[in-house]
């Protein structure tokens, strides 16, 4: 199917999205909609004949458990309220620990790298496999930006990719961002991953801006798309017409005039490759098949993907092989986005708190991994907040326990429960 030139759709930019010209197509977060009625917005572009495709950032497909089937059924339902000719998702994990580990299940609040080993490859096709019985449209998965390396990888992400199309027939979505970020941070050459993935597999191709900081590339989709960007694009085009383009923006969202700037951009990027010859390209030799492997994939991923996300979140040595650097790096980069999303899903907060939110949510996450969403985050550092006395300034701690009472329990934790929770928190040492 070709899309044609479209823009993610946002809430707040909803109306700038409506008004720009020559948009054929539209990708909006699946989680952010509701199954049963969408935005007047969609429905809007919907009757002007616009295609929407809903993008899911939740469901996991390169995590050591199979896919919740929840999960699923809303993706699917979200597809059908949208008529969508298809849906897409990421291959990355974003969950760990649970009965594979034995452990407590850790919420990333990111999309994380999955490693590139063929007992890696070997889960994440099982659960591509019941997504795809599962959804009523055909999928597609994104190739995500990564700011560090598993150790002993097997596969390049060309052969990656390679071997999932080839064992699925799964259809890719190629972050042409994302392979400059990896490029910066992972020293990977664009050239040669689109050299060796399947690029008649292709349904569509996003486009987003990021910032370079200290040596590493921060894949924000809050800048604008820059010009190594725009050349990994040409070189992909160059190798292949691809049926869609999409300009990524998710948050400090420019006027109108600067994204439809970006839209010509990408637009003259497209046509200015397509008028140079063709690119040689011979089909890449498959990659080497692997060495007999005893059972257990599941397991053996589940455990290193929950230590790797247990270094993140809650502070526990790092796994040997691993850049501590970059896993600091990675570690603060998460953090960060927990309090940006906090503060989203609870606005309130920050009213509060003033000035001193941010700090001291990041006190609070600091050894306080997220077990479950945002909303049930904000509801527990709220709930810190209010067993610690603070705010120490009674009219915002009266505010937040009225915001709290509201939202959790008819009362607010008294005195017994303070109790609790600083015996727990000596007992473990937090």
């Amino acid at each position: 199917m070709k899309l044609g030139t479209g823009i993610g759709w946002r809430p707040e930019i909803a109306d700038t999205v409506e008004a720009l010209p020559g948009i054929d197509w539209v990708e909006a977060v699946a989680e952010n909609l509701c199954e049963d009625h969408l935005p007047a917005s969609l429905v809007r572009l919907r009757e002007r004949g616009v295609t929407v495709v809903p993008h899911g950032v939740s469901l996991g497909l390169g995590g050591a458990d199979r896919p919740d089937p929840g999960r699923l059924a809303g993706l699917a339902a979200r597809a059908e309220l949208l008529g969508a000719p298809l849906v897409t998702e990421h291959i990355a994990f974003v969950r760990a620990g649970g009965p594979l580990s034995a452990s407590p299940v850790l919420e990333a609040g990111h999309l994380l790298p999955v490693p590139r080993t063929w007992d890696a490859l070997d889960v994440l096709c099982e659960n591509v496999r019941i997504a795809q019985d599962s959804l009523p449209v055909p999928l597609a998965l994104e190739n995500i930006a990564a700011l560090i390396s598993w150790p002993g990888e097997e596969l390049t992400e060309g052969q990656f990719l390679a071997e999932l199309v080839e064992r699925t027939g799964v259809r890719l979505l190629i972050d042409v961002a994302n392979l400059h970020t990896n490029h910066v941070n992972r020293g990977e050459d664009p050239s040669t991953a689109l050299d060796e993935l399947p690029v008649e597999a292709i349904a569509y191709v996003h486009v987003a801006g990021g910032v370079e900081k200290d040596g590493v590339w921060h894949d924000t989709h809050a800048h604008p798309v820059t010009r190594p960007v725009l050349d990994v694009l040409k070189q992909l085009r160059s190798r292949v017409d691809p049926p869609g383009v999409l300009l990524e923006r998710d948050d400090d969202f420019p006027p109108a005039e600067e994204l439809a700037g970006e839209l010509a951009a990408i637009r003259s990027a497209l046509a200015s490759a397509a008028a140079a010859p063709p690119a040689g390209r011979q089909r890449p030799a498959r990659a080497p098949e692997p060495a007999p492997r005893a059972a257990g994939a599941r397991e053996r991923t589940g455990l290193s993907q929950t230590a790797l996300l247990s270094t993140l979140v809650a502070g526990t040595p790092a796994p040997d092989g691993f850049d501590r650097r970059r896993l600091g790096v990675q570690s603060r980069a998460l953090a960060g986005k927990r309090a940006e999303v906090v503060a989203k899903v609870a606005p309130e907060l920050p009213e509060i708190l003033g000035g001193g939110y941010r700090e001291a949510f990041l006190a609070y996450a600091r050894n306080r991994p997220m077990s479950a969403g945002y909303r049930r985050d904000a509801l527990g550092f709220a709930e810190h907040l209010l067993v610690t006395d603070r705010p120490a300034d009674e009219a915002a701690r009266r505010r937040l326990t009225r915001w709290w009472q509201e939202r959790a329990t008819p009362r607010p934790p008294r005195r017994g429960t303070r109790l609790v929770h600083a015996a727990r928190t000596a007992l473990l040492g937090r």
